[in-house]
């Protein structure tokens, strides 16, 4: 029988609701995508952080406040304890996942280290408030003091909910406990420049059943939008998204993580409190959002200046800064809405962005890293020296560290709960969301359930799943179909049937019972909205889920990326996990020296019959594996 009351090995879990997600003991991955990256991360990235931090200096930083010898020279950014944070979320859902001993003895001496650096009072912070260093808070727009604390409390959630009540989760108390001594109604009342501690406190509260935690963090989300932040040069109130409060704003805007972390927690707020106004606000500014700012890869930021949303269709391929911590808020967010509304659509957009922006972001030994992910690198990148921190974010190569490192530790909390996002269970009906080979298995009210998942999907659109276990009462399973599955069918022991975009259902299954979902993967042409202005006139190629893009690597001899044209005419073809495209090179004429490049004539276009060349394209999310290229997403068509 399910206790809808035990804790779950999840990131997210509301007190209540119609439907949860299943937690990292009810499925198991098998092999497939997502179970490589994940053995990658477990293998590699957790190691690669860990090295990195200690090489920096920056998990010293909490040994110098316990010790008494902080001062100048502090070593990291003002934020950079936060890293050290989620490498510990990190840590507590990969051994929650797997056991691995060492993920927990490296957990533990971390937390040691933590401690012996939290003040009596609670706080805890390595570069404020400690001598040779400046006051508590007395930089909220930009001392990510509330931020880092946001962090070590999601590390203290994963911990409950894998282990139980411990030292960290101790820590995170105190410190909980102090933000809100510290900000609640007869404190300061301030907020943090960058949102997070809003979701930190709600799913601790969540998780320790303290009510008051909840009440703190609605406390933030209704503080934002006053115009009380100091603005940073440059740049005003949008940056913080204290230009308007969450209940009026229209679409997201400012810097996109800032942005996507409030709305997460703003959800979670709403969620406990039955703020119905508040969730469709959130709802309302993702709906404008995907529809107007957000890049064909699930990415989400168009500006370098702030790191931030643009205008409505302001989406250039070569200045997408579409950041990996952005798409992983991006995540976050859609992840609270499906479980809030149980919309398809939300999970749609997880599976656009889980395949083009996070499996983009590291190498294939987990070792290396993109921060920025444009839709267009127009030189092949030098830049990057292995073994040294890369002081810039965007670039084609990645980089194994950079100056501010937030997305390496936050791809690797996220890859080690990444099946906690698969699946949800409402009543007596299962929902598979993204598929991947493994297995599920869980209890419901009436009986167990297990489930066994066979698919090489997104190579493949086959995804077969059979009934290993059932309970005496007939259940349902739900199948998700891509809003670009057209054509997709269903088939079950009642036989076969198409199945639209949306849910494919089967009803009343028991054991031994197979059913069977084919998605249409052929590659197929992507036209963007006319709005676009940075993309009209051109086209992008489609997989199954995973965008594609043309490196130069794989152009014919002697032509340049910029001069190549797609012909539409001829429909992709399959090849590899790619496709192979007609395309046309039409180079220029070289303009005057020293003349502007514009002309008063039209060009003349491509002369009549000019044979087109077989180009090879390749997903997205391996796109300078091959090594440094000129790369391009929307292709100019002929």
């Amino acid at each position: 029988m399910e206790d809808s009351t035990a804790p779950r090995p999840v990131p997210v879990a509301p007190p209540a609701g119609p439907r949860r997600g299943l937690g990292l003991d009810e499925i198991r991955l098998t092999g497939g995508f997502w179970e490589r990256l994940q053995r990658s991360n477990s293998d590699a990235t957790l190691r690669h952080c860990l090295e990195w931090m200690e090489r920096l200096g920056w998990i010293a930083n909490f040994d110098r406040v316990a010790d008494g010898s902080t001062g100048g020279g502090r070593p990291g950014w003002q934020f950079s304890d936060s890293e050290i944070y989620k490498l510990v979320e990190a840590l507590a859902w990969e051994y929650g996942r797997t056991g691995r001993a060492w993920a927990n003895e490296t957990l533990e001496a971390l937390v040691d280290r933590i401690a012996a650096a939290q003040d009596e009072d609670g706080y805890l912070n390595t570069c404020y408030g400690h001598p040779g260093q400046e006051p508590r808070y007395s930089d909220l727009p930009s001392g990510h003091e509330l931020y880092c604390t946001g962090h070590l409390l999601q590390a203290a959630v994963a911990r409950a909910r894998t282990v139980g009540p411990d030292k960290l989760v101790e820590i995170a108390r105190r410190a909980a406990d102090h933000v809100c001594r510290e900000f609640g109604d007869d404190g300061r009342a301030g907020l943090c420049g960058h949102p997070e501690i809003e979701v930190g406190l709600a799913e601790l509260g969540r998780a320790l059943g303290e009510r008051r935690y909840t009440e703190q963090a609605a406390r933030f989300v209704d503080r934002r939008g006053h115009g009380t932040l100091r603005p940073v040069a440059l740049l005003d109130a949008t940056y913080f998204q204290d230009d308007l409060p969450v209940r009026e704003a229209e679409a997201w805007r400012g810097h996109a993580v800032r942005a996507l972390y409030l709305a997460a927690g703003a959800i979670d707020v709403a969620v406990d409190t039955g703020d119905a106004g508040l969730l469709g606000a959130v709802a309302r500014q993702w709906d404008r959002s995907v529809e107007r700012r957000t890049y064909l890869t699930g990415g989400m930021g168009s500006r370098h200046q702030d790191e931030g949303f643009g205008e409505d269709w302001e989406l250039p391929p070569d200045r997408a800064y579409c950041e990996t911590c952005a798409g992983i808020g991006s995540v976050m967010v859609s992840w609270r809405l499906y479980l809030a509304t149980g919309d398809v659509r939300y999970a749609d957009l997880i599976e656009r962005t889980l395949y083009n922006v996070v499996a983009a972001s590291p190498s294939e030994d987990g070792c290396s890293f993109f921060y920025a992910n444009p839709l267009h690198q127009r030189t092949a990148a030098a830049d990057v020296k292995p073994g040294e921190v890369n002081p810039r974010a965007e670039g084609g190569v990645r980089a194994p560290w950079f100056d501010v490192s937030c997305c390496p530790t936050n791809l690797a909390r996220t890859l080690a709960s990444w099946q906690t996002y698969a699946a949800s269970v409402e009543g007596e009906t299962v929902s598979l969301l993204q598929y991947a080979p493994g297995e599920v298995r869980l209890a419901l009210a009436t009986g167990g359930l297990a489930l066994r998942i066979e698919t090489d999907y997104p190579h493949e659109g086959t995804v077969r799943v059979e009934v290993l276990e059932a309970p005496g009462h007939p259940v349902d399973l739900r199948m998700r179909v891509p809003h670009w599955a057209d054509g997709a069918t269903v088939a079950d022991r009642s036989g076969e049937r198409t199945a639209g975009p949306g849910w494919a259902t089967a009803r009343g299954l028991g054991r031994g019972d197979v059913v069977v979902l084919d998605l249409p993967v052929a590659p197929r042409l992507t036209w963007p909205d006319d709005r676009i202005d940075a993309v009209r006139g051109c086209a992008a190629v489609e997989r199954g889920p995973l965008v594609l893009c043309v490196e130069s690597l794989d152009l014919p001899q002697g032509w340049s990326l910029e001069d190549a044209r797609l012909d539409p005419t001829e429909p992709p073809r399959p090849e590899g996990d790619g496709a192979v495209v007609r395309m046309r090179s039409a180079a220029a004429e070289p303009g005057a020296s020293g003349r502007v490049p514009y002309r008063s004539t039209a060009p003349e276009g491509l002369p009549p019959g000019e044979p087109g060349r077989a180009v090879r394209l390749v997903p997205y999310h391996r796109w300078a594996r091959r090594g440094s290229a000129a790369m391009r997403v929307f292709l100019p068509t002929s």
